[in-house]
């Protein structure tokens, strides 16, 4: 049974992909029956994909019949072009994790949440353990701070107003107004750092980086005990910033 099953389920979606491709090639919409022909299918073959396709959203049945590509595809090209994006500055992320011995982070601010988009470290350059996630952290780290650094006022309000700024370590700051007077404080220096307030035994500094009008971060972790290395990574961080935005806006 399971000798005869593996061909059968990659026929089918060697079929589905032709049917995608042909109801792409019809800007407005095609009916069943000539995609089917187009495709030399089945008739039942075709409506059968067919529904399974738009249950899916990978294809849309119009009102008069015809189907048109769904809305799922456009997320997945999305996601194809981000890690496309990535994959162009993960070497960048690469030097900078070489050049200072520290794992080399990336975020995006999107959809109003401070997310992760790569780390790079290696046996030398360990990451920081991730206990809280990034988007509850933002308040508590040099990444998120960084983003919080750069957003004008009524941004600042809107992201804290959905984000408590839980107590992670003695050194987090929780409450409002003394996060929002250091982040004034430090809005013309090059780099933000937090001092162990994510995670005892940590300090982190990062810097802005943006992918077109998206605004992100980058930045590294050390393990105390080497701020020496910390206050004198602003130079290469700026330079790998700089170098990371460029390769995050050129089209692809």
């Amino acid at each position: 049974m399971g000798a005869k099953e593996g061909p059968t389920l990659i026929t089918s979606v060697q079929r589905a992909f032709r049917l995608m491709e042909a109801v792409g090639a019809h800007e407005s919409g095609a009916p069943a029956k000539q995609l089917a022909r187009e495709t030399g299918l089945a008739p039942a073959t075709t409506y059968h994909l067919l529904r399974t396709l738009a249950h899916d959203g990978y294809v849309r049945k119009l009102e008069d019949g015809t189907f048109v590509l769904g809305e799922r595809l456009g997320a997945l090209h999305s996601v194809s072009r981000t890690q496309a994006l990535l994959s162009r500055v993960r070497p960048m992320l690469g030097s900078l994790r070489d050049d200072l011995s520290a794992a080399a982070y990336l975020t995006f601010y999107e959809d109003g949440e401070i997310r992760v988009a790569d780390i790079v470290d290696g046996p030398q350059a360990p990451r920081a353990e991730l206990w809280v996630g990034f988007e509850d952290a933002g308040h508590a780290t040099a990444l998120g701070k960084c983003v919080l650094r750069e957003l004008d006022d009524e941004g600042r309000q809107e992201y804290l107003t959905r984000h408590p700024l839980a107590d992670l370590t003695p050194r987090t700051i929780t409450h409002r107004e003394e996060l929002l007077r250091r982040l004034d404080a430090v809005r013309e220096a090059p780099t933000v750092t937090d001092q162990e307030e994510y995670a005892l035994g940590i300090v982190c500094v990062a810097v802005p980086v943006y992918r077109g009008d998206t605004l992100g971060s980058l930045g590294i972790s050390l393990r105390t005990g080497r701020e020496s290395t910390a206050e004198g990574a602003a130079v290469r961080l700026l330079a790998a910033a700089n170098r990371v935005t460029r390769g995050l806006s050129l089209t692809i």
